[in-house]
Formats: C-alpha cells, structure tokens, sequence
C-alpha cells in the first residue's frame, strides 16, 4: 500500500528530530516526565510527542485502518532495512492451512545453528512478519542465530485458540524439519513481544507438558501473560505512553470469544498450575508499559518453580520497543540486550576434552 502522506512527514521529521543534539531534543521533547520512580527517556518522549503532533501511533479504530496504520507506522521507526541477511519464504503446515513464515540467516552463518522461532505482536489482531522485518533482522544479526518468522492467523477472523494452534505447529514444525532450515533440534528457542511474547510463553507451556519436543530457550518481550487480573502498572500507563488501556481492552475484545475462559492457561500462562521443567527465559519488560507488572510476575511465578529467568526492567522505554531501533540509540541499546540473552540462551553447549 502507498504511504500516507502523514507518515512519510512523521518519518521525515523523526529523522531530523533525532539527529539532533541531545539538549535540543530535551527542548522539543519537553519537561522530563517522572512516574513511579522512573524518569521517561527523552528519545521516548521525543517520539510520544511527534506522535500526538501527527496523530500517529496505536488508535483504535476498525480492523483494517488499524492493520494499515501500523504497518505504514514502522516507516517511522523501523530504520533502513538491516543488509547482510539472507531470507527465504517457508510454508507451514497448520492442520487444514498452511502458514507462510520467512527465515532469516545472517551471511556466513554456519549449519546447524541455533533458531529463534518468532511471533511478532500486535494483540493478536494487527502486525504481521513485515511490520516487524527489521526486528527478526536485527535479532538474526546481533544473536548470531536463523530467525524463523511466522504469519499466524489473526483475530477476529480467527479468534482464540487459532493463534496459539499456530504457534506450536510453528514450533513443531521447525524442530522436525530442522535440519532442512539449517537448525540444531536441541537450540530452538520461542520468542516474540507482547501477543507474541504470550504465544511464545503458551508453546513453551504446551510443549513441555505434553512431554516435548520443547523449546530449548524463551525469549518474553513484554509479554502478556494474565488476562484474568488488573494490576497497578495498568492503571498507572493508562493513556499516553504508547500501548493505551483502551487498545489492550480492544485488542481483548478481538481475540476472545464468548465462550473464552480467560484463565485458562494457553490464553493466562501465568494461571498454569505448574510451571517447574519449563526452558530458560529472559524475561524484559518495559517501566512505563501497562503490561509491565504482569510479565515480571510471570518471571517471579518461573523462578518460584525453579525454571531459570533473567528479568531485565528497562525502567525509562515504552512498550513496542523491540519495533523502534530505527531512532534513538536507547533503543538499540535495550533491544541488544535482549539479542546478547538469546545468543547466550543458544549458545553451543560447550564439550570437555
């Protein structure tokens, strides 16, 4: 689709507004904005503020205005595209659909390498593999892993449970075809932000309890993990900080049915009964995100049981993040954070002589 005027200006004026010195950005930007003992970023609030001016950012509205806003939104933030990965369209199997997915392969990467199967986010409802490009890019690139990006069927055409059928033939299918993507069986990791982040964390569930094959690693981006229980960060970053009260209640509204239980445990992984023998996880969460309380309770319930989770509050970003390396080095600072954790959660166990 063509470029709406309003963000082709909007990206311009990120661009220049952002190379400039970090004393004139704090002028644009406004007073520092503190709240529950974290001080806003002023790249975050920089961008919060070129968004209200252009009437940008996440609004609700019908279905396919909101698909069509946030992809030509990553226009703004994404950045030129990340050079020095190969790509290749795969087809997955999903009982009576298929699935496009795109692989991703930094140049020169070795065989059998480690995977990262990813399920971007979007509240089950918006996004797609091309809105978050550059985010698989950038993880393939800065973890040294293949990155397998998944199309997944999307609410409200196909509410609860389909994602989540999705998500685990994704996974399944990646770890018996992995050989034919250039994958170690024993390194797959599951990883997404926020929807994708909550898929992510239901494959691990799933397949684990079944009795595998299961992820060898999980990486939780702000995830979503509790549909059941309002807590204070919701109403602390109700409006204004990106992800509103107002989408997640519409996205909600989207992905449940009727007849939806809100605990159980494949939409509230943090309701799960037991946790314990689940995989690694890193766990990040962002200080002024409405989701925040809930994914470091996740990551308190997977330590309580024993399942090894590093927890990283980046106290002054935003939800969306993991989508914004395109502008303001803080950006790129968290998101190789969480890069760094999924190399080290991959990495090739190490043998004795």
């Amino acid at each position: 689709m063509a470029i709406p005027l309003q963000i082709r200006a909007q990206a311009a004026a990120a661009q220049l507004a952002f190379a400039l010195p970090r004393p004139v950005r704090r002028l644009l930007a406004g007073s520092p904005v503190r709240l529950d003992g974290q001080q806003l970023d002023v790249d975050v609030q920089l961008l919060l503020r070129l968004q209200r001016i252009s009437g940008g950012g996440l609004v609700p509205g019908s279905v396919g205005h909101s698909r069509a806003m946030l992809e030509a939104g990553q226009q703004v933030v994404n950045g030129r595209q990340l050079e020095g990965i190969a790509t290749r369209e795969v087809v997955i199997p999903s009982g009576d659909v298929s699935l496009d997915a795109t692989l991703y392969a930094p140049a020169g990467l070795p065989e059998p390498s480690g995977l990262l199967v990813f399920y971007h986010g979007g509240g089950w409802v918006v996004g797609s593999r091309k809105s978050h490009d550059n985010a698989a890019r950038y993880l393939a690139k800065h973890a040294g892993v293949r990155v397998l990006s998944v199309e997944y069927r999307m609410a409200p055409e196909h509410p609860f449970p389909a994602p989540v059928d999705d998500a685990i033939a994704a996974f399944d299918f990646a770890h018996a075809k992995a050989a034919d993507l250039g994958a170690d069986p024993d390194r797959i990791a599951v990883g997404g932000d926020s929807a994708g982040g909550n898929l992510s964390a239901v494959v691990a569930l799933e397949t684990t309890r079944r009795g595998g094959p299961a992820p060898a690693f999980q990486l939780l981006i702000y995830p979503a993990v509790d549909f059941t229980t309002r807590r204070r960060s919701r109403d602390l970053f109700t409006e204004d900080f990106f992800l509103t009260d107002e989408m997640i209640t519409w996205f909600q509204n989207h992905y449940l049915t009727p007849d939806s239980d809100k605990s159980d445990p494949r939409l509230s992984p943090l309701l799960a009964s037991d946790h314990s023998g689940l995989p690694p996880a890193y766990l990040v969460t962002a200080g002024f995100d409405p989701l925040r309380d809930e994914g470091e309770a996740y990551a308190e319930k997977l330590r309580a049981a024993g399942v090894p989770v590093a927890l990283s509050r980046q106290s002054d970003l935003i939800h969306g993040f993991l989508n914004f390396t395109g502008i303001g080095s803080r950006f790129r600072e968290a998101v190789a954070e969480l890069a760094g954790a999924l190399r080290q959660g991959l990495a090739e166990p190490k043998t004795t002589s």
